[in-house]
């Protein structure tokens, strides 16, 4: 059984998890808007992924028999300045979802819930490829910063993207 303090710290992840796939949802609707079909895609995965990293909580907190609770998305932006910047405030938003899964590790740790160190783990790992490939995308768009072929270029690139299902998900 969960702690009253672990459940609480899943299930708000859990809503901070739709709340930012609705947030990489808006910025794929900015870029579409702009016309960067590509960069829009690359958000468009981000979106998905974080729909899955919901799931992946619900499903641990209905196996774990505990009853998930849906709340009220809150509002997102709607429009960036530049794509630079979405992707800015993408890096920075994943250090804060990087603190609340840290924040599930040490109540986890404190319970000796085995079980939710085990699940948690698995987006410890996550987080750490979330934050670089955020600072990979800065890097990149700083580099073709007022270059049009360079926007052109990776725009093209990220169109490639595909979405994967997260390992915890297929394993279900």
């Amino acid at each position: 059984m969960l702690s009253e303090k672990l459940y609480k710290a899943i299930n708000d992840q859990i809503n901070a998890e739709l709340w930012s796939a609705y947030l990489y949802l808006s910025m794929s609707m900015d870029c579409e808007a702009k016309g960067y079909k590509g960069i829009a895609n690359w958000f468009f995965v981000q979106f998905q992924e974080e729909q899955d990293h919901a799931r992946i909580f619900m499903n641990y907190l209905n196996s774990r028999d505990a009853k998930v609770e849906l709340l009220p998305i809150a509002e997102v932006a709607v429009q960036w300045d530049s794509v630079l910047d979405m992707f800015k405030d993408t890096l920075a938003h994943e250090k804060k979802v990087t603190a609340m899964i840290n924040n599930i590790a040490a109540i986890a740790n404190e319970d000796r819930d085995y079980a939710s160190i085990n699940r948690i783990t698995w987006f410890i790992d996550e987080q750490v490829e979330e934050e670089e490939s955020a600072r990979d995308m800065i890097a990149a768009f700083e580099s073709v910063e007022g270059n049009k072929y360079g926007m052109y270029m990776l725009d093209k690139e990220l169109a490639a993207r595909v979405y994967t299902a997260p390992s915890p998900l297929a394993a279900e």
